[in-house]
């Protein structure tokens, strides 16, 4: 693999509309607060973690092709904005920026709708809506929203997907098909997902948002940090279980080294939490669990462990950070990224 570097990061949590906010809530270690999310027909709600109402207007929510986009594209398009801020600053328009999204669950919020009104009657269901119900609608808006994009793409799959599309990232930026390329997870709170999250498992609580990292193989373009290995794809299957998955992952990252970092994806629900941590219990270093304090943001939740570990790298003393990323049914993969300083050669606009 080349020299692959981060060249920045975006987030959308149920702590607020970036980096920083999301920053201030993991440093402080307390769960976010969990609201009631009514169930259509129960008395009992279900909980969620949301995101807060954006402090004023997004500009980017005036352009037209956002005028009737759900909230799951308002997430990737502010946390992918987020990301290629330096890149654009620098490179100007003459970068060619790639944008590969990942969803899990997708838009929820307008398919439900849609569907509502095409059972209650076919004939004046809203054709507007449809195209909002698409797993690629996030990614079109996006692509739109940034203008010349040569190479766009979405993923569907379990939240260990998100480091299959930094991977795809580093082909595209290998065969030079982009000079740089952002890819972003992100999923929306819905009642129809609690529900399922709740079967799964009791203890969880569903949350939504977005986050994004913009890789470049161009190190004046670097904010510090590079993506050195990303690990095979662990599949579970009825041959291979969760927990050896998660362990043939771990094999495949370094082990307790001075100065690293691990950031996993336990969260408050033992059951789903237990392969991870019987296979990093012999981690001494210090941890970082972003899902206990932010709740179960699916494929945002994927992209929010590998968005907090490089700002930890740029914030703290880690010179490494292991990435454990176990998916709901699919895969269990790993990333690490460490410490690299900018370059101080003048910027160029192309790697």
């Amino acid at each position: 693999m080349s020299q692959v570097f981060v060249c920045g990061v975006g987030a959308v949590s149920p702590a607020g509309w970036d980096v920083a906010a999301m920053r201030q809530a993991l440093s402080q270690g307390v769960p976010l607060p969990v609201e009631p999310l009514l169930r259509p027909g129960w008395s009992k709600p279900l909980r969620s973690r949301p995101v807060p109402a954006p402090i004023g207007r997004p500009a980017f929510l005036s352009h037209p092709r956002l005028r009737r986009a759900s909230p799951i594209t308002h997430y990737a398009a502010s946390a992918t904005l987020e990301a290629v801020a330096r890149v654009q600053s620098i490179a100007g328009p003459h970068c060619r920026l790639g944008v590969i999204s990942c969803l899990n669950a997708g838009c929820v919020l307008y398919s439900s709708r849609f569907w509502a009104e095409a059972l209650q009657d076919p004939a004046t269901a809203s054709p507007l809506l449809f195209p909002e119900t698409v797993f690629s609608a996030p990614a079109s808006h996006v692509s739109a929203l940034l203008g010349d994009t040569p190479s766009v793409y979405t993923l569907v799959g379990d939240p260990g997907t998100f480091l299959q599309g930094l991977s795809l990232a580093i082909d595209w930026l290998e065969d030079r098909q982009v000079d740089a390329c952002v890819v972003v997870g992100a999923e929306e709170t819905n009642w129809l997902l609690a529900d399922a999250l709740w079967h799964l498992e009791h203890s969880a609580i569903l949350s939504g948002g977005a986050g994004a990292l913009c890789l470049s193989l161009n190190p004046a373009w670097s904010i510090g940090a590079g993506l050195t290995a990303i690990t095979s794809a662990h599949s579970m299957t009825h041959h291979t279980c969760r927990t050896a998955a998660v362990k043939s992952m771990r094999s495949e990252l370094p082990a307790n080294q001075s100065g690293d970092l691990l950031c996993d994806g336990t969260s408050e629900s033992f059951r789903s939490s237990a392969p991870e941590l019987a296979a990093w219990r012999d981690w001494t270093n210090p941890r970082l669990s972003p899902k206990r304090i932010l709740g179960e943001g699916l494929m945002a939740a994927a992209a929010w462990q590998c968005v907090a570990g490089v700002d930890a790298l740029m914030q703290g003393p880690y010179i490494g950070v292991n990435i454990s990323l176990v998916g709901g049914s699919q895969q269990a993969i790993g990333a690490r990224f460490e410490r690299a300083q900018p370059a101080t050669v003048p910027a160029q606009s192309a790697p």
